[in-house]
């Protein structure tokens, strides 16, 4: 009798808890052949011309694609690692092996939807059954109280409704043994970054935390926030700091590539709450899993306008293609300290903080004016946390596109560095050319007048630039272009 052997494609799922085409498959007693494709179009270039996978969430992939081998090697099986595109090596392996079945996580995106699609096409001439599951979020749509297609509009609608009547399913356990690999399968190599024409930078000793890829490696850090740490009882109190490594629980890497489930996450917090306390911060981390949710959810409702310049809401702002000045921005050389910290922390190491990215992301469209998706791509580039459904649905929020109530939403820069680095300490961090400024005048260095310039060794439009805007009239500027395109709707 033939074996009964299942493929388990691996995409942005890099874990064994939690998993339900594996669990799905060993239920049926067949004998799993796990597969990673590094695939060419990861590797390619976006429609602004940054690489779509930059060094930082190469090098994290890497890690999380070696961890988990790691984790199937000690468990009796392999990983088949693959370096071309899944609707091809797939069939291959379908036939070469007599796979019965093809389980996968599914995706909600273009791209990735195209790549389902092939596969889907290429197996049904094999008759060969692709199953997918759903396995990304909290909440299962399954469970929810609408249909897809009536999902809220308003992220406050969605939660209330959610939280009311929706319960989060366990997280399945991870298979202690699996059965060996059928002899003769070449498990392949882990390609290094290098060949994709990606170089990693040095170390940067600044930078919050040393994120390493992998399921064991994501749960440490859990460990270390909740347990060790005893961090998420202040969590809603420190969550909007920018230097450190505790300010925030940072899980976002692990969850973007699947190291970490959030339903396992949800758990550790109600345990948590039994053991610890439960309060507002308790609360907090699962309301932001919950955005995570949602994010995903509306991107499956909406499909590409998440990717559109005219977003969610359809309003077609003109929006200026300005690369001199998005340069200016993306090196974090505007003149406003508070954005070029961030811009620089980014570039230097792949992350920064929640704060950081909607004050960087509101500079970017409502002070100069600069079409989002350029932002968005950049993000996409250098993020070692890039999420698609997060990243774009956030964006589309912060330029005023997305689903968001408040229309012309403006980061007043300056107040939001007085509020949230009140003494200049992240800025003097990222910023060494201001350091000997004083806390107090850190944040508003055009205001130095020349003796004190002299005075703390910091010479204006040479040593750090003059703000490339006027704060406030420009963000008048771009409201009334807002406002016009709003009448225009």
């Amino acid at each position: 009798m033939p074996e009964n052997r299942i493929l388990i494609w691996y995409r942005n799922d890099l874990r064994l808890h939690d998993h339900e085409p594996l669990h799905q498959a060993l239920k049926q007693s067949a004998q799993v052949i796990p597969l990673y494709c590094f695939d060419p179009r990861q590797f390619g270039k976006t429609r602004f011309g940054f690489p779509k996978t930059g060094a930082f969430r190469a090098q994290f992939l890497r890690e999380s694609v070696a961890a988990l081998r790691t984790a199937l090697r000690s468990r009796g099986s392999e990983l088949l690692v693959r370096q071309g595109r899944p609707e091809v090596i797939i069939p291959e392996l379908v036939q070469q092996w007599e796979i019965k079945a093809v389980y996968y996580q599914r995706e909600v995106t273009a791209e990735e939807l195209a790549v389902e699609h092939a596969l889907t096409k290429e197996l049904q001439t094999l008759a060969v059954p692709l199953k997918g599951f759903w396995g990304h979020t909290l909440y299962h749509p399954d469970d929810l109280p609408f249909r897809l297609s009536q999902l809220p509009e308003l992220f406050t609608h969605f939660r209330k409704q959610v939280e009311k009547g929706v319960t989060v399913n366990p997280a399945l356990p991870a298979p202690q043994h699996l059965r060996s690999l059928p002899e003769g399968l070449d498990p392949g190599e882990i390609p290094a970054i290098a060949s994709w024409g990606l170089t990693l930078p040095p170390s940067d000793q600044r930078a919050v935390l040393v994120f390493k890829g992998g399921e064991a490696a994501g749960m440490e850090r859990l460990q270390q926030y909740f347990w060790q740490g005893d961090r998420l009882r202040s969590y809603k109190e420190t969550r909007n700091g920018m230097v450190g490594a505790d300010y925030s629980s940072k899980f976002s890497p692990w969850l973007a590539l699947g190291c970490l489930s959030p339903r396992y996450i949800y758990e550790q917090v109600q345990e948590y709450e039994q053991r610890r306390t439960r309060n507002d911060s308790t609360y907090w981390l699962v309301f932001e899993l919950l955005w995570r949710d949602y994010f995903r959810l509306i991107c499956a409702k909406h499909g590409n306008k998440v990717f559109q310049p005219a977003g969610l809401q359809g309003i077609e702002i003109p929006w200026k293609k300005d690369w001199p000045r998005f340069e200016l921005w993306r090196e974090g050389r505007t003149g406003f300290p508070l954005v070029d910290a961030n811009m620089r922390e980014l570039a230097a190491t792949g992350f920064m903080s929640n704060r950081g990215r909607q004050n960087v992301a509101s500079f970017l469209t409502k002070n100069l004016g600069i079409d989002w998706r350029m932002g968005a791509e950049w993000f996409e580039s250098v993020l070692i946390d890039y999420d698609v459904c997060s990243n774009y649905g956030n964006w589309n929020y912060t330029a005023g596109v997305g689903n968001d109530a408040r229309g012309f939403r403006f980061f007043n820069i300056l107040k939001q560095a007085q509020d949230y680095d009140p003494r200049g300490e992240y800025v003097a961090l990222w910023l060494p050319e201001l350091q000997r400024i004083p806390a107090a005048k850190r944040h508003t260095p055009w205001k130095l007048q020349a003796v004190e310039q002299q005075r703390f060794g910091v010479r204006l439009g040479v040593d750090y630039p003059l703000p490339i805007v006027d704060l406030f009239q420009s963000a008048e500027a771009n409201e009334r272009i807002y406002n016009g395109a709003i009448a225009r709707k």
